[in-house]
């Protein structure tokens, strides 16, 4: 497969761990450098998780082989005893067919229930673990946006009028820009680590929550561009 054909995890980890030296050289007191620096957590645990799943998975489906053959073989064997037990032929030699065909019916859907839950088991483990990863990717889309939230162009400029409440950036125009250039280039990262989930999943829920969370970032620093249009010259 050629490396055009799928986003790896490497580069995507270099480039969040470069971002974080990069917001810790300018703003070091800032916490936007924790959340950078959480970022980065986050996207070697989706990278070092995604191994780790698969091999998990991999082993529960040879497990999980392992038992539909053995519910197979065991039902086979039941139903094979239900019709040549002596006991179930009366005196007439006649089946008692109403009660054999009632168990039939119960053992085959009792055993087709059970192979389904087995054949389900491994889809809803990786489910469960990515859905969890991008639980935690979508709250830092959500920090990085609370932290963009007070830096506000109009702050900047010479008529603007403070109020008592009003919030101060602390923050001259370069390093405004500075500040908000970086907030996107983070919501942009949380998207390709949550991209980095869907890589070997399959799973519509695991799709449609990755693409949720992508429109979430792009909204987001969209939002974050209009104000660096904004800042005075």
């Amino acid at each position: 497969m050629s490396s055009f054909d799928r986003l790896d995890s490497e580069p995507v980890l270099a480039t969040v761990e470069r971002l974080e030296q990069r917001v810790a050289a300018r703003f070091p007191e800032r916490g936007l450098r924790r959340v950078a620096g959480d970022l980065a957590v986050l996207a070697a645990d989706v990278a070092d998780g995604t191994g780790t799943i698969r091999g998990r998975l991999r082993l529960v489906r040879v497990v999980e082989r392992a038992l539909t053959v053995l519910v197979v073989v065991g039902t086979t064997a039941v139903l094979a005893f239900a019709f040549h037990d002596p006991g179930s032929v009366t005196r007439n030699g006649s089946a008692e067919w109403v009660g054999l065909i009632e168990s039939t019916i119960n053992d085959l859907v009792f055993a087709a229930i059970a192979i389904f839950f087995l054949h389900a088991l491994p889809a809803r483990l990786e489910r469960g673990h990515l859905l969890g990863l991008l639980h935690r990717l979508r709250s830092v889309a959500h920090v990085i946006d609370m932290h963009q939230l007070t830096k506000d162009p109009e702050r900047l400029r010479p008529d603007f009028v403070r109020t008592s409440e009003s919030v101060e950036p602390a923050l001259d125009r370069s390093q405004m820009e500075h500040y908000l250039d970086y907030c996107s280039e983070l919501l942009s990262l949380v998207g390709k680590v949550a991209a980095l989930c869907a890589e070997e999943s399959r799973d519509p829920l695991v799709l449609e929550t990755v693409s949720d969370i992508e429109t979430l970032t792009t909204s987001m620093s969209r939002k974050i561009w209009q104000k660096i249009s904004l800042l005075p010259d």
